[in-house]
């Protein structure tokens, strides 16, 4: 598996050894060089970080303490006052970190209390590496807990311990990071949550791997240049050639959100928006919306029923995409009605909302889709959908994200500040931040609107899905420019979509 250019790679931690080992045993860069590249990067780090007082640099004795110890080094040859807490015993380290405790000037490390984190103008986390998995152990648990306690900065040796690297999950404590300096390349972990909270601000340091290293080939970042992704219209297009998108929800009382999933999807580019809602909320709907048409579907009290699956069917067979769910509600009615869709509806289908709730319990039918699906849920309703407690989701996103592409052979988007798109069969894309504007009510029907426009113009489900993650992040983050993040509403979304596509 290749990466789409698009992405930044983020390793997996055995990915990681691969590339140690490449510059170690292939291309013979002594591996006390790359720690000590890495030591010079993380030093500058807590300096720049720390406060006024001694700076605590806390050691396992793996590499990851060996780079704690070449911090410590440079920062006293540095004329900084720094103490080195160990939470092993030291004479048992690996060969390049017991190089490094040889090389050390001044005071030798001692054995780690929590006293002694007392008035520390910064800590260094150096105890567990990228190979970390499980729950730590005591002392570090101990150790872990405590720096989680004190007031001073705490920087993160290439990831947090605690954290594993591959996943970001995490079994009892982790350290909370302000910083993590993470080294080569991100680690996937550190760009999924929880991991992704624990690391604070993450920063790549280079340390002298040569080109041609093997890379991460699972997973990695959206970046920018998703963006040239993005279809513009020609000068001898048609509302038709820009994309035609049917958005399938609504009922009596939920009309705001299929009228956000049209409007984004218009001011995603679509050229021609349909809206099928019951027959008693189309009058709400024509008087919202003044560029998209509406068709009135077969109702039972006001909400969707299976005798409208032939219309939206009919709809579907001169669309581009299908966007099902939003408002559509949770009646027997509506449930039976959005099972029946994505069963026939053979155009590239997004399912969102009250969609995926239909299929709580019912994943594996979507296999049977010929078209491509994109599935927008956020934690309870992967959760419901694969009989899960949001909370197991909540700790195991990527895994959890995985096996439902795997069950339905759809992509999948989890929503989240670390959105993950993950295609069946292929590559994890990570969002690189969302933003809290995009906390609140209606979001996520402009989300799907985006990428159903942008299924509509022909793009692949990952890259729909991904691009549209971003532009939805940027249109977020220019709508807090206007309004503050506080005030955002779903609207004010929409109406920054432009800018999140780049256009202004």
């Amino acid at each position: 598996m290749s990466l789409p250019d698009w992405l930044d790679p983020l390793f997996e931690a055995e990915e990681m050894r691969a590339a140690d080992a490449f510059a170690i045993e292939e291309r013979g860069v002594p591996s006390l060089d790359l720690m000590e590249r890495a030591g010079v990067g993380l030093a500058r780090l807590v300096a720049a970080r720390a406060a006024a007082g001694p700076l605590r640099v806390v050691v396992g004795k793996g590499n990851n303490g060996g780079d704690g110890l070449v911090v410590a080094r440079l920062l006293r040859e540095q004329g900084r006052e720094v103490d080195i807490l160990a939470v092993a015993d030291l004479s048992e380290s690996e060969a390049d970190s017991e190089a490094n405790l040889e090389r050390l000037p001044g005071e030798q490390p001692r054995q780690f209390s929590a006293e002694a984190l007392e008035g520390s103008g910064a800590v260094l986390d150096a105890m567990l590496g990228t190979g970390f998995e499980g729950s730590p152990r005591e002392p570090i648990a101990g150790a872990i807990e405590a720096i989680n306690r004190q007031d001073a900065p705490v920087i993160a040796c290439d990831v947090p311990s605690g954290v594993n690297a591959s996943s970001g999950e995490i079994e009892g404590e982790a350290v909370r990071a302000t910083a993590t300096a993470t080294f080569h390349g991100a680690k996937l972990g550190l760009r999924v949550n929880p991991g992704a909270v624990h690391a604070g601000e993450v920063e790549v340091i280079e340390i002298g791997i040569p080109r041609g290293a093997p890379s991460g080939e699972g997973a990695g970042l959206i970046t920018e240049r998703v963006l040239d992704l993005y279809p513009r219209r020609g000068r001898e297009g048609s509302k038709f050639a820009s994309g035609v998108v049917v958005v399938v929800g609504g009922s009596e009382g939920l009309t705001g959100a299929p009228t956000m999933a049209a409007l984004s999807a218009q001011r995603a580019g679509a050229g021609y928006v349909q809206v099928a809602v019951p027959g008693p909320a189309q009058p709400v709907i024509d008087l919202r919306l003044l560029e998209a048409m509406s068709r009135g579907l077969p109702d039972e009290e006001g909400g969707h029923c299976p005798a409208g699956v032939e219309e939206v069917e009919a709809m579907a067979e001169r669309a581009g995409a299908v966007v099902l769910g939003p408002g559509i509600g949770r009646g027997e009615g509506a449930t039976e009605f959005a099972r029946e869709v994505a069963r026939r509806v053979e155009t590239p289908l997004l399912i969102d909302a009250d969609g995926l709730n239909a299929h709580a319990g019912a994943l594996e039918s979507l296999r049977e889709r010929r078209a491509p699906t994109v599935l927008t849920p956020h934690e309870a309703e992967l959760g419901r959908l694969m009989d899960l407690d949001t909370e197991e989701v909540s700790a195991h996103r990527l895994h959890c994200a995985r096996e439902a592409a795997r069950r339905s052979r759809a992509v999948v988007l989890l929503k989240g500040d670390d959105t993950l798109v993950v295609a069946p069969d292929g590559p994890v894309a990570v969002s690189p931040g969302g933003s809290p504007a995009l906390a609140t009510a209606g979001t996520g029907d402009v989300l799907s609107g985006v990428i159903g426009a942008l299924l509509a113009k022909g793009l692949d489900p990952l890259e729909a899905a991904s691009l549209g993650c971003l532009a939805h992040v940027r249109a977020g983050q220019a709508a807090a420019r206007r309004h503050g993040a506080d005030h955002v509403v779903a609207g004010d979304v929409i109406e920054a979509l432009p800018e999140g596509f780049g256009s202004i």
